[in-house]
């Protein structure tokens, strides 16, 4: 781990925020910010705090933060199992179960699936996916997965744009990581054609029993909470994205 005052300055410049500009966010000031990241000031628990929410930090993130200034983590991380979890739990098999039958699944902060609804599960039966498993690892590396995927190309430069996203907001995260340097390697292998800008909304086509069904996504997450756990976990909802897909889900 580095030491405080280097995590913070990594903060900083991936936020692209000037000493100033963090200092007036965490209304302290800019010489102070300065003495932080050099190392002469040590910052109170409160500070650290303070600076995190400036950045914006997840959970997580801030929890690396604090231990970097020799303070206990503020966040927990709770099993999704244990009985105090149980109204999340119903809230998330509640939400799953409604969505049907559209496919809906609730995934982890590197894309385990974590829960799936009934039209997941039949969606993803023949690429032997189900709870526990990576998508994101079976995305890269399963051909079962990647056969039935009609629009792979365009999907994999999607995804690529996701993983970048939630690289800036939680940090350094070597399953991430490894996974945008393996898309960005595939993207320089692309053709000009293939390199074209993205459409306003890419649909996933997935090659199911002779058909091909084509979905666009929502994501949820919960709000207001105070666990590590329950930050990373958000809910996909799958909807049909075209008029085909839809009757054939509903008949």
């Amino acid at each position: 781990m580095q030491g405080f005052g280097a995590e913070l300055k990594s903060w900083r410049q991936t936020r692209r925020q000037s000493q100033l500009d963090l200092a007036l966010a965490a209304e302290v000031s800019a010489r102070h910010i300065s003495f932080l990241e050099t190392g002469r000031a040590n910052p109170s628990r409160d500070m650290v705090l303070r600076l995190s929410a400036a950045l914006l930090l997840s959970p997580e993130a801030s929890n690396r933060l604090m231990s970097a200034a020799g303070h206990t983590p503020a966040y927990g991380a709770r099993s999704l199992s244990d009985a105090e979890m149980a109204p999340l739990r119903a809230a998330v098999d509640w939400t799953l179960e409604r969505h049907a039958p559209y496919p809906a699944m609730a995934l982890g902060r590197h894309w385990q699936l974590i829960r799936l609804n009934a039209p997941a599960e039949q969606l993803l039966a023949a690429t032997g996916l189900g709870e526990g498993d990576s998508f994101l690892e079976a995305f890269l590396e399963s051909d079962a997965l990647r056969a039935r995927i009609d629009n792979l190309a365009e999907l994999e430069r999607l995804l690529l744009l996701r993983l970048r996203s939630e690289l800036l907001h939680f940090g350094r995260d070597a399953v991430l990581e490894h996974a945008v340097a393996r898309l960005q390697a595939r993207q320089r292998d692309l053709s000009a054609h293939d390199s074209a800008p993205l459409p306003p909304m890419i649909p996933a086509r997935y090659r199911v029993g002779g058909r091909v069904l084509s979905f666009f996504s929502a994501v949820s997450q919960f709000g207001s909470v105070e666990d590590i756990a329950l930050c990373d976990l958000r809910i996909e909802s799958l909807f049909p994205a075209d008029e085909a897909t839809r009757q054939a889900l509903l008949s």
